[in-house]
C-alpha cells in the first residue's frame, strides 16, 4: 500500500508545482527565509527533451492515424509524459533550498523526490565542492542536477531523511547543487553562529 501511496502523493505534488510555476509562487518562500535555486543547470536539457517529446507526440499522431483507439491511448501518454517532463522541471524552481536561520534549519530539496531538514546545530561544515561523480554509499545523501553537486554539507550528528518509496534513513552527509553554492554557503555560516556544534 505504501509504494501506490507514494506514487500518487508524487504525481499530485508535481501537479501542484506546475499551478505554482504559472501563479509564479515559491513553496517555502517566507520572510526571514532565504531561498536558494538550483534547477538553472538543467533548464535547457529539460526544454530539449520536452521538444523531442512533443516531435514523438506529433509523429506518433501521423502514423497512428488510421487507427483511432490505438492513436488516442498513446496520444494520451505522449501528453502525459510532457507534462511529466515539464511538471519535473516546475518542481525544481518553485521548491528551491530554504535556509530560515529563525527556525534554526537548512532546508534541502530535490524536486519532489526529496525534502531534507537540517537543524544548523548539527551541521559541522558547509563547503563549495564541485562534485561530478558520485558513488551510492551508506549515510551519504547526493542530490545531483546535471550530474552534478557544488555544495557538500557535513554533519555531526545523522539526519533523518524519507526516501521516495516511504523508507526512513539517516545521513551523515549532504551534497546538493546550488545555483549560486558561493551565496548558499556563505549564508548557512552566518546562520550557524548561533547554532554552534559545542
Amino acid at each position: 500500500m505504501r509504494v501506490p501511496y507514494a506514487l500518487v502523493r508524487h504525481e499530485l505534488r508535481m501537479l501542484a508545482s506546475l499551478w505554482l510555476w504559472a501563479a509564479r509562487r515559491t513553496d517555502g518562500a517566507s520572510a526571514g527565509r532565504s531561498v536558494f535555486g538550483y534547477a538553472r543547470g538543467q533548464g535547457a536539457m529539460t526544454l530539449g527533451l520536452a521538444f523531442v517529446c512533443v516531435i514523438e507526440t506529433v509523429m506518433m499522431s501521423v502514423l497512428l492515424r488510421d487507427w483511432p483507439t490505438v492513436h488516442l491511448v498513446v496520444l494520451v501518454l505522449d501528453v502525459y509524459t510532457i507534462v511529466f517532463v515539464v511538471g519535473l522541471h516546475a518542481a525544481s524552481v518553485v521548491r528551491p533550498h530554504v535556509l530560515d536561520p529563525d527556525a534554526g534549519t537548512l532546508r534541502v530539496r530535490q524536486a519532489v523526490h526529496v525534502d531534507v531538514r537540517i537543524p544548523l546545530g548539527r551541521i559541522a561544515s558547509v563547503r563549495r565542492e564541485l562534485r561530478t561523480t558520485h558513488e551510492r554509499t551508506e549515510g551519504e545523501l547526493d542530490l545531483a542536477v546535471g550530474a552534478q553537486t557544488s555544495v557538500t554539507v557535513e554533519l555531526a550528528e545523522p539526519v533523518p531523511y524519507v526516501t521516495f518509496l516511504g523508507r526512513r534513513r539517516e545521513v551523515r552527509v549532504v551534497r546538493c547543487h546550488a545555483d549560486d553554492a558561493g551565496d548558499l554557503v556563505r549564508a548557512v555560516d552566518q546562520a550557524r553562529e548561533g547554532y554552534a556544534v559545542p
